[in-house]
């Protein structure tokens, strides 16, 4: 069996590893092509073609995180549609590997892609993609959303704060600051405008080039606004980089630790966060697909295959591989639309092809 398990793994990883490899590729040019563009519109500013490549390479990890369990399926679909064109697979079977054992090897398989679609999801993923994000803001002058920037809300303790931030600026700080302060009655009591701020190591923003106005209500006869203008100001808070980067960037694109603890802050300030609890089990169950795929790629080995009816078989694997990704993304849109629970729009996609896959397991390899 050692020798069985060698050769099913050697084929499927080198098959996967080709697929993921076109795929990369392709999607490498159109990423390109469509750079071209930056190109041009900001070669006064000294973009460069090798900025351009650089940018476009650092998006190579983001793409193979969503690709992985497309290839995995196309990549092990060929291989076991291969294995019974040739009659491979019906002398391995009477080499003593059964149903159960063919689907234990290969959740095997499934699980070694599993940790590595999570660990390129979760530490190589989130650092590229902000990486490149920076690349290009230093030469476009900024990451923004839209016109008014990101919005965050945070609770301290006698007071809550509303933090409007215009943009992240190239080198990791951020760029039009304005922090509204309200008391427990949610009475405005003082509004800061920074032109830029850092994130300081001990819980606090230093912001720079700071106006900041007081209003006094407590005496209505005698209600003043006090203004000031400040070189620097240090203003004490939670709200990290990752929490501001969490509402700027996309949320997909953040690790499974940040979009937890971003997940906690929104709700102990009383916010939404159906969207990002969604990408959080959709980070969790994401990986845990390419054991889907490996097992609905299995009863292609018991199938009987005529002269070229291999190809429309890795084509119908093709078509299941993007009707899959295109399914987890729509259930994302429409779970948050519907104010589906997060956990069971982000699993519901897995399940249904979990169904699929071992219902054809059932009917092709133990009914058959």
């Amino acid at each position: 069996m050692k020798t069985i398990r060698r050769l099913i793994y050697r084929e499927i990883y080198a098959s996967v590893a080709f697929v993921t490899l076109g795929f990369l590729a392709l999607f490498f040019f159109f990423d390109f092509v469509e750079e071209l563009q930056a190109l041009g519109r900001d070669a006064a500013a000294g973009y460069t073609l090798v900025h351009a490549l650089t940018y476009v390479s650092l998006l190579i990890p983001s793409h193979l995180y969503e690709l992985l369990p497309i290839t995995v399926l196309i990549g092990t679909i060929f291989v076991m549609a291969r294995f019974a064109h040739s009659s491979e697979f019906t002398i391995l079977r009477t080499s003593g590997l059964g149903p159960w054992r063919a689907l234990r090897t290969l959740l095997v398989l499934g699980t070694g892609f599993v940790v590595l679609t999570f660990a390129i999801g979760d530490y190589v993923s989130p650092v590229a993609d902000r990486t490149a994000q920076l690349l290009k803001a230093r030469y476009q002058g900024r990451i923004t959303v839209g016109q008014t920037g990101a919005w965050l809300k945070e609770r301290q303790r006698y007071t809550q704060f509303a933090v409007n931030v215009g943009a992240l600026t190239p080198d990791g700080g951020m760029g039009s600051v304005r922090i509204f302060e309200f008391d427990s009655h949610g009475y405005l009591m003082s509004m800061t405008q920074a032109k830029t701020a850092e994130f300081a190591d001990d819980d606090a923003w230093l912001l720079q080039q700071v106006t900041r106005s007081e209003f006094s209500t407590a005496d209505s006869e005698k209600a003043r606004i006090e203004r000031a203008e400040l070189p620097q100001f240090r203003w004490p808070t939670q709200i990290s980089a990752e929490m501001v980067s969490a509402a700027l960037l996309k949320p997909e694109r953040m690790s499974t630790i940040d979009l937890f603890q971003y997940m906690r802050h929104l709700d102990a300030n009383k916010q939404t966060s159906q969207r990002y609890e969604i990408e959080f089990w959709k980070k969790v169950f994401y990986p845990l697909s390419c054991l889907v795929m490996v097992v609905l790629a299995l009863p292609f080995a018991y199938l009987h295959f005529r002269s070229g009816g291999i190809t429309t078989y890795v084509f119908g694997g093709v078509l299941a591989g993007i009707s899959f990704f295109l399914l987890n993304n729509v259930f994302g849109y429409v779970g948050n639309l519907q104010n589906w629970a997060p956990w069971l729009t982000a699993a519901l996609p897995g399940l249904i092809y979990s169904v699929l896959s071992l219902t054809a397991f059932g009917w092709l390899v133990l009914r058959r």
